[in-house]
């Protein structure tokens, strides 16, 4: 007796390919597809940088403590 099946555990089945060639469309379907970037963010390249500004992040941890006993 081989160790899988002294362990209960038997081997699965082969696949049917027709399940296997539906489950690769319905993945293939459902997976987002890059977009090419737009006209107007090539002119703007402002819009492409993304901004840390203003983020409860960017201030010091010393600033960002919570202190209830300081009124």
């Amino acid at each position: 007796m081989s160790a899988p099946e002294r362990d209960g555990l038997r081997p699965r089945p082969a696949p049917d390919p027709a399940v296997v060639a539906l489950v690769a469309a319905a993945v293939d379907a459902a997976w987002p597809r890059p977009t090419p970037p737009r006209a107007d963010d090539a002119a703007n390249p402002a819009h492409r940088a993304w901004r840390f500004s203003g983020r409860w992040w960017s201030r010091p941890v010393a600033v960002r403590r919570d202190r209830p006993w300081v009124g």
